[in-house]
């Protein structure tokens, strides 16, 4: 008989690809793990894991059976979840990623208030890009994910929270402080400061302004830019522009507040949404991280009709 033990084993090597880190992350002994996986392969007749191989990897049959393993921990999980709903218990740990351009800006408008309201919740977030993000909630490592979509990717449940403008920020002797109105075309310019690779906000800003993907920048020198807080202060010394979205626009100071303009052409906005893995387990959780998050932004911002999105993959 397969026991939920023994799919939980199953499912943390798979995660880790290692026994002795999946022993660790279970809290039990290697040798208990390996013996318990053992006995499920016993059961079930076939391998699970190539251990041949290192790191260690499923074997075919092994993918589906971890597969549904996942699902299977995932029901018997919801089972607690169910419990604490009825007994109105708001406890345990929630673990969320979120990607750099939202982190700086998002986290101080609703963190903290979330602590607060549910004292009994262990909150976590970890800063990554897109991809990682998606990557541990499909592996189990996290149970939400803070990013922008559409991501397009089955195994991902997407739900938007709100919709982000992005605007132009401009050094303050820029041509373009000198246009009455800025349309999207006045920024396909050689001087525009980009975050780097692997960012969804850099690819927004490359489909939204037509760029070339490997644009030669016309400036004093290259910068592979991992935060928006970066271009803007190098921006305000070294000139030249970006664009950048509206919540790290709320934080400018009044003098950088003058350097940031909206495009009159359209309104270009990015949907960015709390996502999670169809096996997630913490529904009750999520919920609150979700509305947590609606009610810190303005009304205006949670309107999916307030502009153009601009997708990013």
């Amino acid at each position: 008989m397969v026991s939920l033990i023994q799919l939980e084993y199953i499912v943390a090597i798979d995660t880790y690809r290692h026994f002795a880190q999946a022993a660790e992350h279970c809290h039990v002994t290697q040798p208990t793990l390996s013996m318990q996986v053992k006995k499920l392969e016993d059961d079930l007749g076939v391998k699970v894991f190539d251990r041949s191989r290192q790191p260690v990897i499923p074997t075919d049959i092994g993918f589906l059976i971890i597969e549904q393993a996942r699902e299977v921990l995932a029901g018997a999980g919801r089972l607690h979840d169910i419990a604490k709903h009825y007994l109105k218990d708001v406890t345990g740990e929630l673990r969320v990623g979120i990607i750099p351009t939202l982190a700086p800006y998002m986290l101080p408008m609703f963190a903290g208030s979330f602590k607060r309201n549910y004292p009994g919740v262990s909150l976590m977030f970890e800063e990554l890009l897109t991809e990682s993000i998606a990557g541990k909630l499909q592996s189990g490592l996290l149970d939400a994910g803070i990013f922008v979509t559409p991501f397009n990717d089955a195994s991902i449940i997407e739900q938007p929270v709100f919709y982000e403008e992005m605007l132009v920020y401009a050094h303050s002797s820029h041509v373009l402080h000198q246009q009455e109105n800025i349309v999207v075309k006045d920024v396909e310019k050689p001087d525009i400061w980009l975050l780097s690779d692997g960012h969804c906000f850099r690819s927004q800003v490359v489909n939204l302004c037509s760029l070339p993907t490997h644009n030669r920048q016309e400036l004093p020198f290259e910068l592979l830019g991992g935060s928006i807080e970066t271009l803007i202060r190098v921006i305000d010394i070294e000139g030249g522009f970006t664009i950048i979205p509206e919540l790290a626009a709320k934080t400018l100071n009044e003098q950088q507040r003058k350097n940031v303009f909206p495009f009159r052409d359209l309104t270009p906005v990015r949907e960015v949404s709390v996502c999670y893995s169809r096996n997630y387990v913490k529904r009750r959780l999520i919920q609150l991280l979700i509305e947590a998050i609606s009610d810190s932004v303005p009304a205006g911002m949670r309107n999916p009709l307030r502009g153009d999105l601009v997708k990013w993959k």
